[in-house]
């Protein structure tokens, strides 16, 4: 969606424009931003520019990319730049802080893989004629529940970006919030641990809060009837698992794994969360409303984004 940058930062529009994104988004790419911000500029050379000056004001700091063979430039925001954006009042604020070390750490390109996969939906929105800009994601956001199977625990799940998205139908008229979890895997972890991301979705799904007995009152804790993820989506996000970092027959058979452990999960039995499973390569070239998403429930039938093949949706 159009957003309107920070002003009074001491630098350009198109430097604020990029403070806003590195801001939100930690640490992104040369030509990451590039594709966010000057798709219409045939080279990046304009935005360095803006970038080099944000830098030179202390604002922003820059690290090489840590895989083998990539040469772009990573740029995050100092702890200068992100109280300059914070003062704008503009953003919500969040409590992260990139550093230097954390910039060029182990997680750099679990990072830049959670923005490759915003930047799928932007693409796709501005040749469909969609919603979705620069900063219409939002990376961890947590979502605090309880869980049947771990009595008395407060728990809290944090997907690696929720996303919002304007889907436009010109011929009906329609127009759609569409709201998705994503998780992005690099391999990193286990097909189990990841399965046992399903269960938390599925346990948030239901969670009901309770409330509380007033001082001195022996009645007991009530639910208050209304799951906890309405007070902030109208309907229950559709969660998208998105798999990179390795060869596509590993990730066709990491995809059959996870389906395979998913189904033998009773609590996912009955879910109503509508979850599929897609590689990033497939989502960067054919976008999220191609039929790239395998159900993680139910036939294994291609659907998109909007999973209505999935078990939840029959």
């Amino acid at each position: 969606m159009p957003y309107a940058p920070s002003p009074s930062l001491g630098v350009g529009l198109l430097g604020q424009q990029a403070m806003d994104v590195l801001y939100q988004h930690r640490l992104v790419s040369t030509r990451q931003l590039h594709r966010l911000l000057t798709p219409h500029h045939t080279t990046s050379e304009y935005l360095r520019r803006q970038l080099h000056q944000v830098r030179r004001a202390g604002l922003a700091g820059v690290v090489g990319r840590r895989a083998h063979g990539q040469s772009d430039l990573l740029w995050w925001l100092t702890p200068a730049g992100a109280e300059a954006v914070e003062a704008t009042g503009l953003l919500p604020a969040r409590p992260y802080r990139m550093s230097p070390q954390a910039a060029a750490g182990p997680l750099q390109e679990h990072t830049l893989a959670t923005v490759e996969t915003g930047l799928a939906f932007v693409e796709w929105a501005r040749r469909a004629g969609h919603e979705c800009g620069p900063l219409d994601w939002s990376p961890e956001i947590a979502h605090y529940y309880r869980d049947d199977d771990r009595p008395g625990e407060d728990l809290t799940l944090i997907p690696d970006a929720v996303i919002s998205y304007v889907h436009t139908d010109e011929r009906q008229r329609q127009r759609t919030l569409l709201t998705f979890f994503a998780e992005v895997d690099r391999c990193q972890m286990t097909v189990a641990r990841l399965a046992q991301k399903l269960h938390a979705y599925a346990a948030f799904h239901d969670y009901t809060p309770s409330t509380a007995p007033r001082s001195g009152n022996r009645t007991p804790r009530r639910t208050t009837g209304t799951p906890a993820w309405r007070s902030r989506y109208p309907a229950f996000p559709r969660l998208l698992l998105v798999l990179t970092g390795a060869g596509r027959a590993r990730l066709e058979r990491r995809i059959a794994d996870l389906r395979s452990l998913a189904a033998a999960n009773p609590a996912l039995a009955t879910t109503a969360v509508r979850a599929g499973v897609t590689t990033l390569e497939d989502l960067r070239a054919d976008g999220p409303f191609a039929p790239i998403f395998t159900p993680v429930l139910g036939p294994a039938t291609p659907t998109d984004a909007w999973l209505r093949t999935s078990v939840a949706a029959a």
